[in-house]
Order: structure tokens, then sequence, then C-alpha cells
């Protein structure tokens, strides 16, 4: 653990918002320590290493922020990482423990993540963004919705979220099938989902929702295969992780025609280029990754986070994920 000289200084970053101070009290923390807050985003390594160099402590939300092994080496003085959540899989744990940096999660409740999903599913069958744009621009309808009910629901993975989901789309009656690597039967019947083979789910849902943890053997999971499954009626629902999608798969899809829409609230590269080819795809809708972002949620991770930094000044560290 790295001592630290003198008055505290703590860095809240990606504070996209300026939600930090108005989520918390920080009176406590700014009374031991001098804290200054960052709204937007830096990811070039040598930029992000400037800006952080003399902070001992970091407050990074979710993964907005990567630190591998190059960045925590060259940040001497950091000797806290607060992420908010209890995983993040862009901090290198056992680097951090390396150069005896204590790296600490806080709690993520609520139910943020579950209720954009259904929002998301709804405003891509209604085509709520489109409508809207069409009447701001002076125009009317322009498309035809389709219903919910009587439609199927995929879900790429049942685990907490997907489980929530199923039981949305039951109350919209839907029926819901469900595939990934190691579901069983027992949990598919626990909800009520029928189980199926993983090109089986692509080709009989609707729409599609992804529901999966990022790792080696989900990167690019869904690619052009899967989305000619899918057809030209089907809808795709992302929210987990972008690159579990094909990305340059996808946007062709969505040019071609190949599938009828795609949801989005996250992609291989956050915050998404101001030139990048997904902006300008048809029949999509793209949120900011703010699945977990709700007031509820921000104000328990920042009371947590304010939390994990006065409980390591004094010693006595909780929530540490790097622990020995």
């Amino acid at each position: 653990m790295r001592a630290v000289p003198g008055r505290l200084r703590v860095a809240v970053i990606d504070d996209y918002v300026g939600a930090a101070f108005a989520s918390a009290d920080f009176e406590p923390l700014t009374a031991v320590a001098d804290v200054v807050t960052f709204e937007d985003h830096v990811a070039e390594v040598e930029q992000l290493v400037l800006r952080l160099s003399g902070f001992h402590v970091v407050i990074a939300m979710r993964e907005r922020t990567a630190f591998p092994a190059e960045v925590l080496r060259r940040l001497p003085d950091l000797a806290l990482l607060v992420t908010t959540g209890m995983a993040n899989a862009s901090i290198d744990l056992d680097e951090a423990r390396a150069q005896g940096v204590t790296v600490c999660g806080t709690a993520i409740v609520g139910s943020a993540t579950q209720e954009l999903i259904w929002a998301l599913i709804m405003s891509l069958a209604r085509n709520v963004p489109g409508e809207d744009a069409s009447i701001r621009a002076g125009g009317w309808q322009t498309r035809v919705g389709r219903e919910l009910a009587g439609s199927t629901l995929g879900l790429l993975g049942l685990g907490r979220l997907g489980g929530h989901i199923a039981g949305y789309a039951k109350a919209f009656d839907m029926r819901v099938i469900a595939w990934s690597e190691h579901l069983t039967s027992q949990r598919t019947d626990e909800l009520g989902v029928e189980l199926v083979g993983k090109q089986e789910l692509f080709r009989r849902s609707d729409i599609l929702s992804i529901h999966l943890r990022l790792s080696e053997r989900t990167v690019g999971l869904v690619g052009a295969r899967e989305l000619e499954l899918l057809g030209p009626d089907g809808l795709l629902v992302n929210t987990s992780r972008g690159p579990i999608v094909d990305e340059t798969a996808l946007v062709t899809a969505l040019r071609a025609g190949t599938i009828a829409g795609a949801a989005l609230d996250v992609f291989d590269i956050e915050p998404l280029p101001a030139g990048h080819a997904l902006r300008s795809t048809p029949n999509t809708v793209l949120t900011p990754h703010i699945g977990y972002a709700s007031t509820t949620v921000y104000q328990r991770m920042y009371v947590d986070a304010i939390e994990d930094v006065l409980q390591w000044q004094k010693g006595t560290p909780v929530r540490v994920l790097n622990a020995e």
C-alpha cells in the first residue's frame, strides 16, 4: 500500500453530466482532501497520465476509462483507485496490487438497466426516435410500428438481467426463448423460458436482446451469420458490451436490410467517435451507455465511493477488489 504525504488529492473522472456532487454529500471528503472533477473523457494514454499525475485517489465511473498496466505504472502517486460497481474489466487488478494501489468498488442498486433495455425495445419496435425526428423536421408518420404481444423475444444469456427481461416480456404477452453456452434447463424452467440452440435462437427471434459478459469467448459472438439468421424482420438490442457484436457486420446488415433494426447502448469505442458509421445507419436507436445511469444508482455509487476513500484513509479499506 502506497503512502500518501500531506493532504489527499482526489480526481473524480468521466463525470459526463456533472452528477457526482449532486448525487452525494462530498463534504466529509472535501474536509480531508482536495477533490477535482473532470466531465470530459480522455482516452489517449499520454493525456490520461498527464491529467492524473499527482493525484493520490481516482474515482472512476464504471469502465469508461481503462487502467491497464501501462497506465498504472506511470502514476507513481496513485494509491487508491475506486471503481463504481464491484467488477471492472478495464482495470488490471494484478498490476494495481503489484504497484501497491488498492482497488475498491461500490454497490449498484436499482432497476435502471432492465428499464432502459425495455425502453429501447419499445422505442425500436415503434420507431419512437424516428417519428420524433420527423415531427421536429416538419413531417409526420414515416413508418408503421409493430406490436410486442404475440412476438418472440430471444435472450442471448439468461442471468440476472436476462431473467428480469424475461419477466417484462411475459407481461407484454411475448414468447421467450433463450440460449447461452452454459445455460441449463433448470434455469429456463424456473423462469418459464424455452431453452433452444444458438442458431434456433437467432432464427426464431423477432427481437433478440444480449445479456452476456464480455470475455474471450463472447467477443464477436454475434457476427454476419447470426445477423443473417435473425433476418430482415429481426431486431437486435445490445446493452451488454459492444465487442460481443461484430460492429462491421452490424453496420453492413443495417445498411443492406439484412436485419430490420438495432438498439445499442454499448459500442466498441466509447464515447462513440463523431464520424462513426453507426451514427448514420438506418433504423437504429442509440444511447450513450446509460443502462446503469440513473439518479438512484448514482446516489448509491458515489456515497459508497466516498466511504471507500475515507475508510481507506483510516487504514480499514472496504469492498477491496484486489486483496492479496
